[in-house]
Formats: C-alpha cells, sequence, structure tokens
C-alpha cells in the first residue's frame, strides 16, 4: 500500500490502491469518491486553493483526504479537519469538473457523518456560536426581527454610528463583532407581504414566493420588488404566512433532522394553495431547495414525504430564471449607471444559472453592465463562513471587492443576500459609497419609473 505526503502540510494523501469492500468506514459512498479522475482543473476554480496554494484545500486534494479516511489509510485528525472545513462549499469546482463530479454533496455528506460521530463518541454537539445563533436565531424570522429591532430604532434615530465609535463591539466574541459589522441599513416601512397579492390584468400564472429568514428580516423590500414584477407580468402571487427558513444553516452545521422538518413544513405551507411554481429570490435558499431530494435518506422521513420532497424541488425556481421566460414589459425608466454583476456562487455553480439575471439587468435603459475579473471565484460570504472563517472570508471578500472597484461601478448587484451582507460590509471597511441591489430590484425600479437619486437614497 503506497502513499504520498504533501511537503507543505505533511497531511499524507494516498496514490492508486486496492481495498477490501469490508474496509471503507461508510462516511460516504466509496464509489463516489472514486468519480474524480484527478485531472486537476478544479484547482484553478478552487478559491481557498487560490490563495493558499495548497494541494489539501483543493477539491482535489479534499477528495484524497476524504478517500484516505474512508479506507483507513489516513487518521481524521483535528488537521484533516481544518482542511475540509476550510472548503466555502461554493461548488465553482462542480462547474469545471469534466467528470460531474457531485462535490458538494461529497463533502457535505463527509461532514456530517463526521459530526454525528463526534457527537456519539464525545456527547459535544455544536458550538456556543452555532447553537444559538445557527439553529436558535437566524432560520426563525419573527425571532431575529425582535432582536433587531433596537437596531432598527438606533438607525432611524441616526445612533448606530455610536456603536461603532464606542469600540464597545471589540470586546463581543469575534463571530459576533462580525455579525454586528455585517448589519446593512435596515430599510424602513417596509410591512409584510399579505398572503395573496392578485396579477395586473389577465391572470396568466399562479406563483409561491418564498421569504426565507434573514432574508425577509433584512432585505424585504427585494420580496416586496419582486412580487410588484411579478403582478405586472400577469402572476398572482400566493405567500404562504407558515412557510419557514429553508433549513440550509441547520443542514449545513449537521442538523439534518431539523432541517428536514422545516423542508416538510414548507412542503405543507406551499401545497395548501396549488402553485405552478416556486420563487425563491435568494440563491442559497433556492439551492437548498431545490436539493430536498439529498433529505429523503433522513432518519424518520416517511416514503410519502419523500415523494412530496421530490415533486417540491421540481417546483422551485430562481425568481430571475422565471423572469427569462416570461413575456416582460419592457421598463420604460431610465438608470443611467455603471453596473458590477457579481455572480452568487449558488446560483451560477449549485444551480447553474447566471444568464438570466444579466439579461433582466440588460432590459433596463440607460444601464451599463460590466464584468470583473474572476466572476466565478466566491466572495467569501458562503453562509455562516464569513462568520465561522474570518480570514479565509476576508482575504476572498477583499480580493472580491478590489475587482469590482476596478470597474468603478455606480452599483453593484448580487441574487443572493449573503453575498450582499458581505460586499456591503467591505465597502463599508473600505470608506465606499456604493449601494448593493438584487437584480429584480433594478428592474422593478426601472417599471416603476424611479430615478436613481431616489433609488441610491432609499
Amino acid at each position: 500500500m503506497s502513499s504520498s505526503q504533501d511537503g507543505r502540510s505533511g497531511v499524507t494523501t494516498e496514490t492508486d490502491q486496492q481495498v477490501s469492500e469490508t474496509d471503507f468506514l461508510g462516511f460516504v459512498p466509496h464509489r463516489h469518491l472514486l468519480n474524480c479522475i484527478h485531472c486537476g482543473l478544479c484547482t484553478s476554480s478552487c478559491p481557498t486553493y487560490l490563495v493558499t496554494g495548497n494541494e489539501n484545500n483543493s477539491p482535489r486534494g479534499r477528495i484524497h483526504l476524504m478517500r484516505g479516511v474512508e479506507e483507513k489509510r489516513i487518521e481524521l485528525s483535528d488537521r484533516v479537519r481544518e482542511h475540509l472545513d476550510l472548503c466555502l462549499d461554493c461548488r465553482s469546482c462542480e462547474t469545471a469538473c469534466p467528470s460531474g463530479v457531485e462535490y458538494g454533496q461529497l463533502i457535505e455528506q463527509f461532514r456530517l457523518s463526521d459530526r454525528r460521530n463526534q457527537l456519539e463518541q464525545t456527547g459535544k454537539g455544536q458550538n456556543w456560536f452555532e447553537r444559538i445563533f445557527l439553529r436558535d436565531l437566524f432560520p426563525h424570522r419573527r425571532k431575529l426581527e425582535l432582536v433587531l429591532w433596537p437596531v432598527r430604532v438606533l438607525q432611524m434615530m441616526k445612533l448606530d454610528w455610536l456603536i461603532d465609535k464606542s469600540g464597545i463591539t471589540q470586546l463581543l466574541p469575534m463571530p459576533l463583532q462580525r455579525m454586528q459589522r455585517m448589519l446593512p441599513r435596515l430599510v424602513r416601512d417596509q410591512p409584510k407581504l399579505p398572503s395573496v397579492l392578485p396579477a395586473q390584468g389577465t391572470e396568466k400564472a399562479r406563483v409561491g414566493l418564498f421569504l426565507g429568514c434573514v432574508a425577509d428580516v433584512m432585505f424585504r423590500h427585494v420580496h416586496w420588488a419582486c412580487a410588484r414584477v411579478l403582478q405586472n407580468a400577469g402572476c398572482e402571487v400566493l405567500v404562504p404566512n407558515d412557510q419557514q427558513c429553508c433549513g440550509a444553516m441547520e443542514y449545513h452545521t449537521g442538523q439534518t433532522e431539523s432541517a428536514t422538518r422545516r423542508a416538510i413544513a414548507n412542503v405543507e405551507a406551499f401545497g395548501r394553495s396549488p402553485v405552478d411554481v416556486i420563487l425563491v429570490n435568494v440563491a442559497g435558499c433556492g439551492a437548498m431547495m431545490k436539493e430536498y431530494v439529498h433529505l429523503e435518506q433522513a432518519a424518520g422521513l416517511k416514503d410519502d414525504q419523500a415523494a412530496q420532497l421530490k415533486r417540491f424541488a421540481k417546483k422551485v425556481c430562481d425568481v430571475t430564471e422565471y423572469l427569462a421566460g416570461l413575456d416582460l414589459a419592457e421598463p420604460l425608466g431610465e438608470l443611467p449607471i455603471r453596473v458590477v454583476y457579481q455572480d452568487a456562487c449558488h446560483l451560477k455553480h449549485a444551480q447553474q444559472i447566471d444568464q438570466a439575471p444579466r439579461d433582466l439587468l440588460r432590459k433596463i435603459p440607460g444601464l451599463e453592465l460590466v464584468e470583473i475579473l474572476e466572476p466565478n471565484i466566491c466572495c467569501g460570504a458562503a453562509g455562516s463562513y464569513n462568520l465561522q472563517q474570518p480570514e479565509m472570508s476576508d482575504e476572498l471578500g477583499n480580493r472580491k471587492i478590489s475587482h469590482i472597484l476596478e470597474k468603478n461601478p455606480d452599483a453593484i448587484v448580487s441574487a443572493n443576500a449573503g453575498c450582499a451582507l458581505q460586499l456591503m460590509a467591505l465597502l463599508k471597511q473600505r470608506g465606499k459609497q456604493i449601494p448593493v441591489f438584487h437584480p429584480v430590484e433594478l428592474f422593478d425600479a426601472s417599471q416603476r419609473e424611479i430615478s436613481w437619486e431616489e433609488l441610491k437614497s432609499r
């Protein structure tokens, strides 16, 4: 049995060898690990490899590590976990892979299996941050709205700058410091969406609108923009009151059962009033919901529920993807601005959507759309990654912002709430007053003939 060692990290990886089927540990299906042909095309698209130059921080290297652990040739040490945990799960490697390796599912399943094993062996589950914030706060939009109410009041009174000026946040643990840094300006006077918004003119479709958790609290104005554009396109928009978080935060931190319960709750919420399609305006939520099928192995899931998840997942559609297939009335309002569109990883790579948002923006009179260097590389947000891996997140975020600023844009556009928060925080850090919008937000403004001056001062 032969092996090789990476000179920079000291982590052992394997070369070709024969292993008996009975020797596998069962973290992930071993045959899926063998799909990688080690061509290396993924390395140039991997953010962490580009930054570190370490093979163990590339998709190919991580597959080597997972296979070595699976075949009991590599110990699942803290060092190995560091390489695996540094992965953003951006899935850029999947777009580059000629063999169709589903790397995202490999790394997710491996991490979930490892967490379950650690819990069984040590009794230690989630850390305090994951437990309090990622499990008990963020997925609950009503709780989150209540917690952020004081922030909204301070912003309305224009006193929020005192928090930054006082330096009091420096006394907080790092994840909480970063949460405070990423708080956006919460748009005022945004009532909750009603359960039904009628189509304008002849009704052509009946669609469901997914609200999410963080997105509804911090970016409710985007939901309203999407609803107006859909209504103008002849869609009746249904917004179930009892819908829940998509489950991504819990799923990515090993809480598969909780994520599955949320998925089933969403299936039931949108199933009470049949719709043609379920629309999502957050790339990360959309990717999770389109892949609800991966939850079918969750403990206690009934056969009929698994079938429901599959049917539900087939109905999920990104709002820009859906609008691209409609005969939209051309917007009349001019927005004479230079715009950079930032590709959200879970839209471009997980959902394979990149042209629909751009086509929507190109319909806006006066708008100039410009491209940046390394559009495929993650901005470092990656869900809760920017809170848990601050150094790599900032490295990638600043790399992205530098490429954006080279184009001297008037605005930045992103189709994901997490990316928007990351970009806003980094722009604020650099003292740049460049607004960040969702693509549908700009299209809606053009349809309503709102001026650029009015829009950017919201």
